[in-house]
């Protein structure tokens, strides 16, 4: 007799993402870089910090910024999780939730079993039905600067429980165009490196 798969959920967003319109991604930068951009997001008041884990450095970066993150009640999550093996080491890590740049419906469930909320990617109208049908109602559109804005409006008609995070290519010039046209947080990395489009970012956070 064939078993039903028990649904799962990554409704835990809904709080996590609530009031957070902006999330900071730092990718391969090392232990030390990532926790000084971690700070600066934090002062910022962007709350949620995503490190994608790569490598075996990068695993100790999420460690470390997991571990400040903690002291000061921010969140830290672990990007480009792909795998069984990597939300082990997410996991181990310290990290509160996983991204994933695509669907895959068994990192997103060992990644629940863990006790972390899985974000995964989507990128069309298939990949989004198919996680809202495994239960998920948040999903990473990517990569978001070349959806465009108006995939987000298109998605609402069909999907309209669906949350989207837009992720790739997102800095304060276009962030808040992604905001307006349905995303309801977006992923910003290089941008907090650059000092001038600090306030952009800042004022999206008032």
């Amino acid at each position: 007799m064939t078993t039903t798969p028990a649904p799962v959920s990554n409704a835990a967003f809904d709080e996590l993402f609530a009031g957070r319109p902006l999330m900071a991604l730092f990718r391969g930068l090392g232990e030390e870089r990532s926790l000084e951009l971690a700070r600066t997001a934090w002062d910022l008041g962007i709350d949620l910090v995503e490190l994608p884990i790569q490598s075996e450095a990068d695993v100790a970066a999420l460690a470390a910024v997991a571990e400040a993150g903690r002291a000061e009640g921010r969140l830290v999550g672990a990007g480009t999780v792909l795998s069984a093996r990597h939300v082990e080491l997410a996991t181990s890590a310290g990290a509160a939730f996983t991204v994933s740049p695509g669907f895959d419906p068994d990192v997103v469930r060992a990644s629940t079993a863990a006790g972390l909320p899985s974000l995964p990617g989507v990128a069309t109208a298939s990949e989004v039905q198919a996680a809202m049908a495994l239960g998920l109602t948040w999903m990473k559109a990517f990569p978001a600067s070349l959806l465009g804005t108006g995939w987000f409006r298109a998605m609402a008609g069909p999907f309209p429980a669906a949350r989207f995070v837009a992720t790739g290519g997102i800095d304060a010039s276009n962030a808040r165009a992604f905001l307006d046209g349905g995303a309801r947080t977006v992923a910003v990395g290089s941008a907090l490196e650059d000092p001038a489009q600090l306030p952009a970012l800042a004022a999206l956070l008032a």
